[in-house]
C-alpha cells in the first residue's frame, strides 16, 4: 500500500506501461531509500521497481539508446528481486550508464529465473544531474506479493 510519505514522481521520459495499473514509488528508511514497483504481473512490478531505482539517481529523461541483457536466477521471487536490482546497479556502475526502460520475463518452475533487457545511455553528468549513487539493493523491507485486487508489488530498501 502506498503511504502518505511516499514520493510518487515519474521522471520525464520514464513512462509507465499502459493498461492495468502500474507504477513505482519511493519510501523513506533512515539514511537509505525504498523502491517499490506495482503492476498487473510480477514482471511489470519488477520493471516498475527498476524505474524507481533509476528515479533515485536522476529525474531527467534517459534515452533508450543501448540495450543490455540481464539474467538472474534465485531460489525464490524475493531473492530474485534483489538480484535483479543488484544486477542493474552493477551494469550501471561498470558501463557508466543509466537505464530508463526495462523489460522482464520471469519463470517460476522450481528455481526462479529472470531474463531482462535494460535500455539506456551513458551518464551525461550535465544533462542527467545524478543526485546519489545507489550502492546496492538489500533484504531490508523486502517483500514481493500479490494483493487482493490481483496487483503485484515488489519492494526493498536500497543502500545509497
Amino acid at each position: 500500500m502506498v503511504g502518505v510519505d511516499d514520493v510518487n514522481l515519474i521522471p520525464r521520459g520514464m513512462a509507465m506501461k499502459t493498461g492495468a495499473p502500474a507504477g513505482w514509488s519511493h519510501f523513506d528508511h533512515d539514511a537509505d531509500i525504498g523502491v517499490r514497483g506495482t503492476g498487473p504481473t510480477l514482471a511489470t512490478a519488477f520493471e516498475q521497481a527498476a524505474l524507481a531505482l533509476t528515479g533515485i539517481i536522476t529525474e531527467e529523461p534517459v534515452a533508450a539508446a543501448q540495450a543490455v541483457a540481464i539474467t538472474c536466477a534465485a531460489p525464490d521471487v524475493e531473492t530474485l528481486f534483489v538480484d535483479w536490482l543488484n544486477a542493474l546497479v552493477f551494469e550501471m556502475a561498470t558501463r557508466q550508464m543509466l537505464f530508463g526502460r526495462y523489460e522482464v520475463a520471469i519463470r517460476q518452475d522450481g528455481e526462479c529465473a529472470l531474463e531482462g533487457q535494460a535500455w539506456g545511455e551513458r551518464v551525461d553528468r550535465e544533462r542527467h544531474r545524478p543526485t546519489v549513487e545507489v550502492k546496492g539493493a538489500t533484504f531490508t523491507a523486502l517483500s514481493v506479493w500479490q494483493d487482493a485486487n490481483g496487483l503485484w508489488r515488489a519492494q526493498c530498501i536500497v543502500d545509497v
